[in-house]
Order: structure tokens, then sequence, then C-alpha cells
């Protein structure tokens, strides 16, 4: 079994529908999905705001490799352009981390490494995993305690959107 949680977040064109898109191309696979959120651009804030959500997909047939390789594909059919790291992007699907795996190879972090520090996709993942640890670092509800009261105020919940796509 290869239950994955996975960070998607878009600031550039259909943000909502670059989302969705993701809900679409992993089908059954997604076991669980969080409210969109709004947040304010990290890293270069010369930029849209991001909508993010966080979800849990979990297929047998699928290593930490095929999350990889499934999310950049949807981030490919979006459109997605990589020329400014954390740069604006129609897509990003990150791999937060896959059940019993930790990877350092340089391609697949894992669990990925930027988590302890982001409220955009700490907040969504508490939503959907109340009790969600992030391996080597522990419980995400004391990471997310951990961050500036800034950081964490500026995710925003957008209940008015969802990424269901009948909704």
């Amino acid at each position: 079994m290869s239950r994955a949680v996975l960070s998607l977040g878009s600031n550039l064109g259909d943000r909502l529908g670059f989302l969705r898109s993701v809900m679409t191309g992993l089908g059954p696979a997604v076991r669980a999905v969080s409210t969109v959120y709004e947040t304010k651009p990290w890293g270069v804030e010369d930029q849209p705001d991001f909508l993010n959500a966080v979800c849990v997909v979990d297929d047998p047939a699928r290593d930490h490799w095929a999350w990889l390789r499934a999310g950049q594909a949807l981030e490919r059919a979006a459109g997605r352009v990589r020329d400014l790291r954390w740069g604006p992007r129609t897509l990003d699907v990150d791999v937060v981390t896959v059940d019993g795996v930790t990877s350092d190879d340089p391609e697949l972090l894992l669990p990925h490494p930027g988590t302890p520090g982001r409220a955009s996709v700490l907040v969504p993942w508490l939503e959907i995993e109340p009790d969600a640890v992030l391996p080597g670092h522990g419980p995400v509800r004391d990471l997310l305690a951990a961050l500036p009261e800034a950081d964490r105020a500026g995710v925003h919940p957008r209940p008015d959107l969802s990424l269901r796509p009948d909704s």
C-alpha cells in the first residue's frame, strides 16, 4: 500500500481549475482533501496570491516515485513552467510524505524538506489529519505552533471554493 500526502498550489490562471485537475487526475486514489486556502506567496513575494490545499492519496500500485511522476504529469498538463524558484506557477504538486519512505535523492527528498516551515501545507494537512506526524520532525500540530503567528494568520480558508468539480 502506498499512502502519500500531497501539497497543491496555484497562483496563475484558473487557480481553482488547476487544483481541481489534480482531483480529476488522481481520481479514486484521493482519500481526503482539505478546504481550499488562500495564502500570500512565499520565497518570491512579488507575485499573485496562491490557492493551496492538501490531499491524502492511496494506491497500492504506486510507490513514492510514481507519486512524484503523477504530480509532475499533472503540472505539465497545467502548463507549469519552471524558470524561477518559488516563482509563480499554474500548478505545484509536492509529495510531502509517503508512509514508510524516506529519501535523500535530490530529485525526491522525503519527507519534503520545506514542510516544517510552511503554514500553507501544515494548516490544510491538520484539517484532514488532526493527528498527523511528519516523520523525523514530529506532530504537525507542534510544527505549526512553532511558526510565527503572522505565518499562521496568513493562511485563509476559502469555504466558498471546492476542489470537487461538481461543486
